[in-house]
Order: structure tokens, then sequence, then C-alpha cells
């Protein structure tokens, strides 16, 4: 939907409202960016951004009903669109004119593109004003892409810089850096620009040059520890400490994985598909799928019995002093 709708933009057949719903930051960004390029003549494109938030709708309809100085049509952005998610009665902070909006959205001004996005999982549908953008708008939902579509994505990314990626690259640069698809994008422009003249993205290339993030590396910290290789375990906290990481934080992060881990063996057990799994978790699929995968899997009692330590761990860390880095390592040399 979204490939499509770009492809609408950058031939300037572009609508005069548009509303981006979902997680995925990616889509959202690129979005705006294609808008950007295809509103831009010889001046910059005129742009006005609004939080929801913190501005009333109100704003948006005035800015967006104001010609515009320097280009045929301006940009108007109203971020975090709260009044289209469910929220309890008391609890927004601005008191938007929803009708003014509804009656705005029948007839919104020619000389502007204005772009409403709600970066939430799920719409109120219940609500007179959804329905009403729904239905006045171009609607567009930024969800993560599943295992799939994402491989075929990535591929596409490398051939726009004229590089071909292997399949266990692939796997490697999502293990290393996740499914966020914007740090994606950025790894797979550096790989390419390091190649220079040369095609072909390795696992090698992807394992010397991805950086690797906290989530990565806790998780397989997490993982070395369950498979009683304490050397690497303990290798990779002690990386992570020069790395100026608070041990607090990575007990949090091992706990996390493993109520995660315990949860997705469970479900398995009551007979759910990974792609249930992930819906019902509310986690992507591929990581689902590296848990999954896992050779030596370890016991839902073992798994208890780490995370009862590590709230062990985590109380000590916030009552007591001494040497903080000496707690969770002691935890890590001590195979359960």
């Amino acid at each position: 939907m979204f490939i499509k709708e770009w492809k609408e933009i950058k031939n300037g057949n572009i609508a005069p409202v548009y509303c981006l719903v979902g997680e995925e930051s990616y889509f959202i960004d690129e979005t705006i960016n294609n808008l950007k390029k295809a509103l831009s003549t010889s001046e910059e494109v005129e742009l006005m951004t609004f939080d929801m938030e913190e501005s009333s709708v109100d704003l948006v309809i005035d800015e967006a009903d104001t010609f515009p100085l320097f280009t045929e049509r301006k940009l108007v952005i109203a971020k975090n669109a709260s009044f289209l998610k469910a929220t309890e009665k008391g609890k927004e902070k601005i008191n938007h004119n929803l009708d003014r909006l509804e009656k705005w959205l029948k007839n919104p001004s020619e000389f502007a593109v204005t772009v409403f996005i709600a970066p939430y999982e799920k719409l109120d549908e219940r609500k007179k004003i959804t329905k009403q953008i729904k239905q006045n708008s171009v609607m567009l939902v930024a969800e993560p892409l599943k295992e799939n579509d994402l491989n075929v994505w990535i591929l596409s990314i490398a051939k726009s810089y004229g590089k071909i990626i292997n399949d266990d690259a692939i796997e490697k640069l999502v293990e290393m850096v996740g499914v966020n698809m914007l740090q994606l994008q950025k790894e797979i422009e550096k790989l390419a620009l390091y190649l220079g003249k040369e095609e072909i993205i390795t696992i090698k290339l992807v394992e010397d040059l991805v950086a690797k993030t906290l989530e990565h590396d806790a998780f397989k910290m997490l993982n070395a520890y369950l498979a009683n290789n304490i050397s690497e375990s303990i290798q990779i906290y002690h990386d992570l400490l020069r790395q100026k990481e608070e041990p607090i934080m990575l007990v949090g992060l091992l706990a996390s994985n493993i109520r995660t881990m315990n949860n997705v063996f469970y479900l398995q057990r009551k007979g759910y598909h990974p792609t249930q799994i992930a819906k019902q978790l509310k986690v992507h699929p591929y990581r689902i799928k590296l848990m999954l995968e896992q050779k030596n899997r370890p016991s839902e009692q073992r798994l208890l019995k780490a995370l009862k330590k590590l709230s062990e761990i985590d109380l000590m860390l916030k009552s007591l002093s001494g040497n903080r880095e000496r707690y969770l390592e002691m935890f890590l040399l001590k195979a359960l």
C-alpha cells in the first residue's frame, strides 16, 4: 500500500489529506520525505508541524486554510493525533474541536497537504471522527513487516544501492540490528558505501561492520548463559560494561527476554502458531523465530529460577553499594 501511494506522490497525484496510522516509524518518515520532495519546486516546501497533544486541531485547520507564501501547496503535519485512539474521559490534554474537523475533512483546503500522524497500534473505530477521517483521507497503516516481506524489502534496499545481499547475511543483519527498518536502511547504506565497486554483501561483512544493538547483545548474553556457555556470556557482559552500560539496565533486559521466552514456549505448547504468538505477545515474528529455533531449549522451571535470581540482583543493585558490576557477574558465573 505504501509503495503504491509513494509512486502516486512521486507522479504528482497528491491527496489533500493523509492519515498515517501505526508504530513503524520508517513508513511514516518515508511518506513525509516523499511529500516534501514532491511539493518542492524552486523553493523549499513550506512546512508547519503541530503536536496534537500540545496544540488544538483548530490551529492545524487554520494553517491549512491559509495561503502558502512560497509554494503552490504547503505541507501541514499534525503529529500524535491522539483524538483518534481510545482515551479515558478527562485524560485528554487538549480539548479538540472535532465537530469543526469533521466538517473541514469533507472540504479540505486545496492549497495544503495535511498529514495526521497517529503512531498507535489501533484507532478507536467507534469514534465518529475516526470514521470521518477514514472516509475523507488516504489512510495508510504503518505496520512492521513480516519475515518474508522484510527479507524482500532488505533485498530491494540493497538493490537500490547497486548491491546484492546473501540470505545468510540478511538473517545476520536482522539478528544484529533487529527489525527497526530505519536502522536497517542506514546499516545497508553503510555496507554499500564500504564495498565501493564490489557487489556482494556477505555475512562476514555484516559481522565486521554492523553495529550491534544493546537488545541484540543482551539476547545473545542470555542465550549463552542458558546454554551454559559461561565464557561467552561473561565476555559479552564485560564488553557491555566497557561500553558504559548500566548493570541494572542489563538485568531488566535479561528479565524481559526471559519473560518473553517463557510466554513463547507456553503458547507454543498450547498449539499456537508462531504468527499467532507474535500477535498475542506483540513481538516481531523474527524474535519469536529465534527463540523457537534454540537447540537447547531451557525448561520453564529453569527460566523461572533465573527470573527469581535476577529479581534478587535487581533489589541488591537498588539497595546496596559496593562493586555493582559483580552482582550480575556472579549470576552469569553460576549456571542453573
